[in-house]
């Protein structure tokens, strides 16, 4: 039978390595339990404001008005070129070329109207903005103030789950948000 040497001072070393280990994990174990967590639906609140439902209404209207303007426009270009194609072989070069001119500048012209109404910074974007900012501000000023009085640290919006992967029901306070609305 072979007899280990032990070295007194890495048994040492190691027991109080392992022992703050242990402690830094309870400490981190206390500090995350004494969080309060909260998940809400934060489209489900939303939805069912009447503020909301209106001002969604509203951006489709103004949205379905724009497509309706632009697809005029679209139908104009589309006459004048029958138009131009009927005439054709009876225009010079200069008026044919006028006129394919004319017809591509009203294309570039209802292009950018398009931009204009739908692009990323376009009309629907801030009418947007102007309609809904102000309701969603309101839900996330209520959402705040429940996080406040109920001592809630965390609130995370299920509707959204980048990072969230899992959560009990119990943690979802969607219908607490509601009645306070």
């Amino acid at each position: 039978m072979k007899r280990y040497k032990i070295n007194k001072k890495k048994v040492l070393t190691m027991i109080k390595k392992t022992l703050s280990i242990a402690i830094f994990s309870l400490l981190f174990i206390a500090g995350i339990s004494a969080q309060r967590i909260a998940i809400i639906d934060i489209n489900q609140v939303l939805e069912s404001t009447s503020e909301y439902q209106d001002a969604q209404r509203a951006l489709d209207q103004v949205a379905a008005d724009w497509q309706q303007e632009i697809a005029q426009e679209y139908d104009k270009i589309k006459s004048m070129y029958n138009k131009y194609q009927a005439e054709q072989v009876l225009l010079s070069e200069d008026v044919r070329k006028q006129k394919e001119n004319e017809i591509m500048e009203k294309e570039r012209q209802v292009r950018e109207l398009q931009k204009q109404r739908f692009g990323p910074e376009g009309d629907l974007f801030k009418k947007r903005q102007q309609l809904v900012t102000p309701v969603q501000d309101m839900i996330y000023g209520l959402i705040e103030e429940f996080a406040d009085t109920r001592g809630y640290d965390l609130i995370f919006d299920k509707a959204s789950s980048a990072g969230l992967i899992f959560a009990k029901p119990e943690f979802d306070k969607t219908e607490d948000i509601l009645k306070k609305l």
